[in-house]
């Protein structure tokens, strides 16, 4: 190749890591291609094990593994996105006081920006629930959890004590599930240095608005992890939709169409609490969705080479991607192996472009699915093939370790987990700081050209 190709990747999660290193191993010393990753952190997140970084089973750090780290020809910018330029193929990233902000120039370019948590409109639930998308998240919770247990357990007032340990969920997906599993797990752990609070004190409520939970899962799999949740003293409200949420109270209505039988119709109630936690849908984060790319959803409308309507040199995956399942016909689910698979055909086809071979369509083949409910249990469809109960809680934790990239991090948690058998968790309540946003820096007229 004469001329250099430049392969600009937005987004360090799951769909962009591995992107750039499927690429750097088809172009491992071609000085012609140059490849640059942007991510608005320095480090890839290890998502699926955020509820347990929520309980306190894994360290916070152990789940996170610096980009840097994983790259080996990758020039990497930390930097937020602020404007996408297919015409101009420029991508700016925003500057603050202590960085300027810079235009890069691309050939071909990987949108991989993920998503962010979709309130569905509803601005004062956004404001006072929790979520479980970041690290952050993760952090904040577990600190809320310990702290109602400290307010708790010198409350006199028992309906007021009762709120505080009243703690809802809403969503019965992956996240909502593994999530009301590892809190009753810490909460459970927690409460025998807490001598005034009892067992039946301790509330965990999932809210569904499906008749099920767990869409998509095997059903005789999602039966049997509600059956567990249940035995674990986990409520699941499933056909239940939230209507508000007050900070103090919880309103709650039927989700299914109106019946002429009253005696099937969920009567409107309130729960108590001063706790919710929203892992009911995520939505392409806002700079896709209004970007000048055709959408769905939120989502970049591509083809079977993954790549954008009308913008040929540019490519969709992951969370930020709207392609429909031919076996459900409807949008595959925004899961990190959805996102890889998409990432391993993008990094091949544009190796063949370059190449100039012939490109590759992708095929959705899901390979399985699993979820941990609790402690020493879990479900799992691998091949077919479907388990339950502490079997296939080894086999999650073998089958997720075995994905860590790095082998520091896989010791790491795999001594949390071990230590986890023998040891009590850790009730220490970190009191985090919130970081004020920074300012972003006006002056622009200097741009950095990289290429």
């Amino acid at each position: 190749m004469s001329e250099t190709k430049r392969i600009l990747v937005l987004g360090g999660g799951f769909a962009g890591v591995e992107c750039v290193r499927k690429l750097e191993s088809y172009f491992p010393n071609e000085n012609d291609v140059q490849i640059s990753l942007v991510s608005v952190d320095n480090f890839f997140l290890f998502t699926p094990m955020l509820p347990q970084v929520a309980s306190g089973t894994i360290e916070t750090r152990h789940i996170v593994i610096p980009v840097r780290t994983l790259l080996k020809r990758t020039k990497f910018y930390e930097a937020e996105v602020k404007n996408i330029d297919p015409y101009g193929k420029t991508v700016t990233l925003s500057g603050t006081k202590e960085k300027r902000g810079i235009s890069l120039h691309y050939d071909y370019l990987v949108l991989a920006l993920g998503s962010q948590t979709n309130f569905f409109g509803m601005d004062q639930l956004e404001k006072l629930a929790y979520s479980m998308k970041t690290l952050n998240d993760a952090v904040v919770l577990r600190n809320r959890v310990i702290d109602m247990l400290e307010q708790a357990d010198n409350e006199t007032n028992p309906i007021f004590k009762k709120s505080l340990l009243t703690f809802v969920i809403v969503g019965g997906g992956f996240a909502g599930i593994e999530t009301a599993g590892e809190l009753m797990d810490l909460l459970h752990d927690a409460r025998k240095y807490y001598p005034n609070i009892e067992k039946t004190d301790i509330r965990v409520i999932v809210l569904e608005a499906l008749p099920a939970i767990l869409p998509g899962f095997n059903e005789k799999l999602a039966k049997f992890a509600l059956e567990k949740l249940h035995e674990r003293g986990i409520e699941v409200k499933v056909s239940t939709k939230l209507s508000s949420f007050s900070g103090d109270e919880v309103i709650i209505d039927d989700a299914r169409p109106p019946t002429e039988d009253p005696s099937k119709q969920i009567i409107v109630n309130a729960i108590q609490t001063r706790t919710l936690v929203w892992t009911a849908g995520v939505t392409p984060v806002n700079i896709i969705k209004k970007s000048v790319f055709k959408t769905n959803r939120g989502g970049i409308v591509v083809d079977e080479f993954l790549q954008a309507v009308n913008f040929p040199e540019v490519f969709a995956i992951g969370d930020c991607c709207y392609i429909i399942d031919p076996n459900t016909n409807r949008p595959l689910p925004p899961t990190a192996q959805n996102a890889e698979s998409e990432a391993k055909i993008v990094a091949k086809n544009l190796y063949a472009i370059i190449m100039n071979k012939e490109k590759e369509k992708f095929v959705y083949s899901p390979r399985g699915q699993m979820a941990v409910i609790g402690k020493r249990s879990a479900i799992a469809s691998m091949f077919g093939i479907h388990l339950h109960g502490i079997f296939a809680w080894i086999l999650w934790r073998v089958i997720y370790l075995s994905k860590i990239p790095r082998l520091d991090k896989k010791v790491r948690i795999f001594l949390d987990w071990t230590i986890d058998l023998f040891f009590d968790r850790d009730i220490a309540r970190l009191k985090v700081m919130r970081e004020k946003p920074i300012e972003e820096f006006k002056e622009l007229d200097e741009v950095d050209d990289v290429w």
